[in-house]
Parts: structure tokens; C-alpha cells; sequence
């Protein structure tokens, strides 16, 4: 699986999962990536940080 904010693979037994109220799965990497994306909607595009992991 991959993380919903900067695209980095994910190994099994780590990461941290969300889901919205629609039903809609996140994965995310890091606190890091999880708070950029919710709590302060960043979008990912936008960001130097996430374009330099992919």
C-alpha cells in the first residue's frame, strides 16, 4: 500500500489507516503526512517535501 500524501510504499504492520465517514480509506506514513494533509489541507501537488519522495 501506498501513503495517501507523499505516494512512499508503506510496510505491512506499520503506517496508520483513517476512514472517513463515506467510507473513503487513507493510509498515511507518518504523523507527518496524516497532519499536513487533515489539519492543515495542504494539497499534495502544492508541497516541495512530497514531490522530492516520489
Amino acid at each position: 500500500m501506498k501513503c495517501s500524501m507523499c505516494s512512499k510504499e508503506i510496510e505491512p504492520g506499520t503506517g496508520l489507516l483513517l476512514i472517513r465517514k463515506d467510507a473513503k480509506k487513507f493510509w498515511f506514513c507518518s504523523s507527518k503526512c496524516e497532519k499536513n494533509m487533515f489539519k492543515l489541507n495542504r494539497d499534495p501537488k502544492k508541497l516541495e517535501w512530497v514531490l522530492k519522495k516520489k
